[in-house]
């Protein structure tokens, strides 16, 4: 039998990537979305994955739906925190709940996805978590204390959870991409997206697909004396 990963927010953009790179090597994946059922519907036609719907910022959500993967797929092996949202706007004009959903959304909800899976893996002694973060978690964006509030707390998440995992053959690490090309950056008005560009060394935008090779190595057996560590894949725009 495969192993069992769930990728959540695993049906677009990054998600999808890393969904596509863990199917090809031999995961059984359950891939979460949020509530665009048509996308999730074409991803599932294509790939072969299996896709469920919830809101990762519901506590008892993500309990109920991954309950519901282990006992149509089996024990989930390893998860991909990807689920992610922008609310952008400098401080003084942010609301409270433009604050609050991306905190639950981008923070809270790997906090909901691990309590879901962590006694099943510690049992088993064996499991893989990794929480994707971001460049602008670690060196700040304007027009972005939100998400780059939610996305530094991931990095910290990270390093604590890993040393609660470790002893129980659990590891537990980040990945920070820079600004990879999807559907979220495109969104950036072109005159700000060139400068962006001219900032990275390498002189490009990354590729969904470079961060899902990452995530494809951390969750192998290969990457089990790695752990509570933030890999950057950003093309050297930050080095941290």
């Amino acid at each position: 039998m495969s192993q069992v990963a769930i990728v959540t927010g695993g049906t677009r953009g990054i998600g999808a990537a890393i969904s596509r790179s863990l199917i090809d090597s031999g995961y059984t994946v359950a891939a979460s979305y949020g509530g665009d059922h048509e996308s999730a519907k074409a991803f599932h036609e294509a790939t072969g994955a299996h896709t469920y719907q919830w809101d990762v910022a519901d506590f008892e959500a993500c309990v109920e739906g991954v309950a519901k993967i282990e006992k149509e797929l089996g024990p989930v092996e390893a998860l991909i925190n990807n689920a992610g949202i922008t609310r952008d706007g400098t401080l003084h004009k942010m609301t409270p709940d433009r604050w609050q959903e991306v905190i639950q959304t981008n923070l809270s909800s790997c906090f909901n996805m691990c309590h879901a899976v962590i006694n099943g893996m510690r049992e088993r002694g064996y499991g893989r978590i990794v929480n994707i973060g971001s460049i602008n978690g670690q060196a700040g964006q304007y027009g972005q204390v939100n998400y780059a509030a939610a996305k530094s707390g991931i990095h910290g998440f990270t390093k604590a959870l890993a040393q609660e995992g470790a002893r129980s053959g659990i590891t537990v690490n980040a990945i920070a991409p820079g600004y990879i090309e999807t559907s979220m950056v495109a969104k950036v008005p072109e005159r700000v997206l060139e400068k962006i560009v001219a900032g990275i060394p390498v002189g490009r935008l990354g590729q969904p697909e470079e961060i899902a090779r990452a995530v494809e190595f951390l969750v192998s057996r290969d990457a089990g004396f790695i752990t509570g560590s933030t890999l950057s894949v950003n093309g050297g725009q930050h080095m941290y």
